[in-house]
């Protein structure tokens, strides 16, 4: 029983991985004639182990893979693999340098050849690395300083004003035996000097009369 179980995990872990390589390949057309330039598509190309070469080619056309030296030389006579049925798939599963030629005379020696450079496959990306943040510190406040109480000068005391004592009046001079009096009179002005002059006079002509 465990051993079933054992067995059947297994056998998931190797489809789950089948399947995550099939997601991941990529099929990459090549245009199997003499009028594509085979050097220049390869050279822009990326090819990763699970990916796979789909030659698509008329019937007067064929596949070889060959060695490094029949590539060079194109030649024909002793070929890894030969395909004439398109599409022709080939899967690159190793690492390395592949060469292929077609097998029609004259058709290598015109340009229809092409080396396929195979790289590692690409390893799905780590999920990004989450950093917990750390907290944000408290904003340092400083305390405000207390005001300083304004410095206020006391007012100095406003001196008494000096009061000079006013030296006294002189006693007005009176002749002894003289009575004064209490509120003298003014002297009368010269209106009333000439009024009373007239009255005295009239005075004086009434009693001239009798």
């Amino acid at each position: 029983m465990a051993l079933a179980m054992t067995t059947k995990i297994l056998m998931s872990i190797v489809a789950t991985t089948m399947l995550i390589k099939l997601a991941l390949a990529v099929d990459h057309n090549v245009g199997w004639d003499t009028s594509t330039d085979l050097s220049s598509w390869a050279s822009l190309e990326t090819f990763r182990v699970g990916d796979n070469l789909v030659f698509s080619y008329t019937p007067n056309h064929n596949v070889l893979e060959v060695s490094k030296d029949d590539y060079d030389s194109c030649s024909t006579s002793s070929p890894i693999s030969s395909n004439s049925l398109a599409p022709t798939t080939i899967a690159l599963s190793d690492e390395g340098s592949r060469y292929f030629i077609c097998g029609t005379p004259g058709h290598c020696d015109q340009g229809m050849k092409v080396e396929i450079k195979t790289v590692a496959a690409a390893s799905p990306a780590p999920p990004p690395a989450t950093t917990p943040s750390s907290p944000t510190p408290p904003t340092a406040t400083t305390p405000a300083s207390p005001t300083p109480p304004t410095a206020t000068t006391p007012a100095s005391p406003t001196p008494p004003e000096s009061t000079t004592p006013s030296p006294p009046s002189p006693p007005a001079s009176t002749t002894p035996g003289t009575p004064v009096p209490a509120n003298p009179s003014p002297p009368p002005s010269s209106a009333e000097t000439v009024k009373m002059t007239a009255v005295s006079m009239m005075g004086l002509g009434l009693l001239m009369m009798i």
